[in-house]
């Protein structure tokens, strides 16, 4: 796949507002069903750095803000579909002329990690920086952020189909990351892709984090991605999600286990 990009129009399209994209994504991991009968479905994986993407788990390293240590159970590899693997590529292959490639946060995820957060990591959380959340509104804004761990075949968290990925921009040459505004897993409003197309902007910093939200926002797009709206640094090709919001039939991967 040759893709043309248009960088300076990317900065100024706006992403799409945060409710109704939202709305769209409600149920999906039960409302959508998954081609299990596909070829694409039993596609293997592959560690991106292989193919000369650049990334580091995020959960794998100490040097990972808001956390500050390995998360136990934490993989090195950033496995990805096959298929999702290609388009990264073809995607860095259209930004080297910009000095700009992708970094990798995170790719496929095992379920003991899934749980931690989304079981004890996040609550805990929310119960020592948000002690008037009841217990309802902390479930749901643990939901918003942190997927459930897988619920069956028919079920799969995101991250656990090879299709979901977690990554930024960066200059190449440089090694250093495009301002996006806000870290990586800030489990607030701030990492809502469209943060700062709802907020004033009051500075230098405000605008180019806008800019570059959009810049990784149809960047990634153009390639055929669907972006999570509650975290801009989010995308995936052939899950569930991405179904729902790219309006498909079905997904196309369901879980897999590349460590097997």
């Amino acid at each position: 796949m040759t893709l043309s990009l248009d960088l300076n129009g990317f900065r100024n399209l706006p992403i799409p507002p945060f409710g109704p994209v939202n709305a769209r994504k409600e149920g999906y991991r039960h409302n959508t069903p998954i081609d299990h009968a596909s070829d694409m479905a039993s596609e293997a994986c592959v560690d991106v750095r292989d193919l000369g993407v650049a990334g580091c788990n995020h959960y794998f390293t100490p040097s990972n803000p808001p956390y500050f240590h390995a998360v136990p159970g934490a993989i090195e590899n950033l496995w990805l579909r096959e298929s999702v693997a290609s388009r990264l590529v073809d995607i860095n292959a259209a930004l080297a002329c910009h000095d700009m490639e992708l970094f990798l946060f995170d790719a496929w995820r095992p379920q003991s990690i899934q749980k931690h957060f989304h079981d004890a990591w996040f609550p805990d959380w929310l119960r020592r920086n948000r002690p008037e959340l009841s217990d309802g509104e902390r479930f749901e804004e643990v939901e918003r952020y942190w997927a459930a761990p897988s619920g069956g075949k028919q079920s799969p968290s995101p991250h656990a189909t090879g299709g979901a990925v977690d990554l930024t921009l960066r200059f190449k040459s440089i090694a250093q990351p495009l301002y996006m505004g806000g870290i990586f897993d800030d489990l607030t409003e701030n990492a809502h892709s469209d943060w700062f197309e709802r907020s004033d902007i009051h500075s230098m910093s405000d605008k180019e984090a806008q800019n570059n939200r959009r810049l990784l926002y149809w960047v990634m797009h153009e390639a055929g991605f669907a972006n999570n709206p509650t975290e801009w640094w989010h995308y995936s090709f052939g899950d569930q999600m991405w179904a729902r919001l790219m309006d498909k039939e079905m997904a196309i991967y369901p879980a897999c286990s590349p460590i097997d």
